[in-house]
C-alpha cells in the first residue's frame, strides 16, 4: 500500500510593509483561510522577525496521488491570491510513501 505526501513552500515578499504587526496582519489571515478551505497543515516557517518577507508552507497526505496533487495546486493558487504580498519563489512536491511495514500482510 502507498500514501502520497504533498509539500508546498513559498517565499512571500512585501517590501512596502513597515512593521512586523502589519506583516502578521497580512499573513496570519491568509494562513487561517487556507486551513479552513483545504485539508492541509500550514505554518509560517521563516522570516517572522523580518517585516519584508516570510516563508510559509503547507502539506497534506492521502491515498490518492492525483487528489493530493490537485489539492496542493489549488491551495497554492489560493494562497497566492489571498494577500497583499508577492509569491516570489515557490516549490512543491508529491512523494510516494510506503505503508507496507505498517499494514498487516493478510489485508493486502
Amino acid at each position: 500500500m502507498k500514501a502520497y505526501l504533498g509539500v508546498y513552500t513559498a517565499r512571500l515578499e512585501m517590501p512596502w510593509v513597515r512593521s512586523l504587526k502589519e506583516k502578521r496582519a497580512l499573513i496570519k489571515p491568509a494562513i487561517e483561510k487556507l486551513r479552513a478551505r483545504f485539508p492541509v497543515s500550514a505554518a509560517r516557517l521563516a522570516g517572522q522577525d523580518d517585516h519584508a518577507w516570510e516563508v510559509v508552507g503547507f502539506s497534506l497526505i492521502g491515498y490518492d496521488g492525483v487528489w493530493v496533487e490537485t489539492v496542493l495546486r489549488q491551495a497554492a493558487e489560493f494562497i497566492a491570491a489571498q494577500g497583499e504580498y508577492r509569491v516570489v519563489q515557490a516549490q512543491w512536491s508529491v512523494e510516494e510513501v510506503s505503508l507496507e511495514e505498517l499494514v498487516p500482510s493478510w489485508t493486502v
